[in-house]
């Protein structure tokens, strides 16, 4: 398999698992991990891709190539009910499928937004997602990005979600910190969630 080719494959693997390890890539190309190191090297510096700890993930698609019906980070077609949107300067926007990826957008994007907007779980009803409250890890499954994370507006209707479904209720740089470094394998605890 030519190089291309190989870069071609690891796109449609990331695309389909969002994250991989190098030894992964090298196991199913029938490659040696230098060899994935060097196909992955032009990806990383054109922006598809991020290094991780072993491992590369899926940054996003560039908003101009992304339809509008699917999320800048994982590509899912976007379920209205969670949806995650951040405002960008110049009336841009760049919506994702769900807060998981909305906050790992986020994240990459802290400079240059100036506002994200994110769906309540229990009232279906729009919220600031800096004021909002986030339950990360419930036992629900509601078919979105893992580790599942859901918004609130209201921080006491996330604490009765979590007393009936599980999972943990934090504020949004907390749920932003917090989901960024599990997404690259850095820790094994969340931090404290709100008090």
């Amino acid at each position: 398999m030519f190089p291309a080719e190989r870069r071609n494959r690891i796109r449609e693997l990331i695309a389909d698992r969002h994250t991989m390890k190098i030894s992964e890539l090298s196991k199913i190309l029938g490659v040696s991990e230098m060899t994935i190191h060097r196909d992955l090297k032009p990806l990383i510096d054109e922006g598809y891709l991020t290094k991780t700890f072993g491992g590369v993930t899926i940054k996003y698609i560039p908003i101009h190539k992304a339809a509008e019906n699917h999320c800048v980070v994982c590509h899912k077609t976007v379920n209205e009910k969670l949806a995650y949107r951040i405002i960008l300067p110049d009336s841009k926007i760049e919506t994702a499928c769900c807060p998981h990826c909305g906050l790992i957008r986020h994240h990459q994007l802290r400079e240059k937004a100036i506002q994200a907007i994110c769906y309540d779980f229990l009232n279906q009803t729009t919220t600031n997602a800096a004021s909002a409250a986030f339950v990360v890890d419930t036992s629900i499954h509601v078919g979105c990005c893992q580790p599942q994370v859901l918004s609130f507006n209201l921080k006491e209707h996330a604490e009765k979600f979590v007393k009936g479904f599980g999972g943990t209720v934090y504020t949004f740089e907390k749920a932003m910190e917090t989901n960024n470094r599990d997404m690259h394998g850095q820790s094994c605890t969340h931090p404290s969630p709100t008090s």
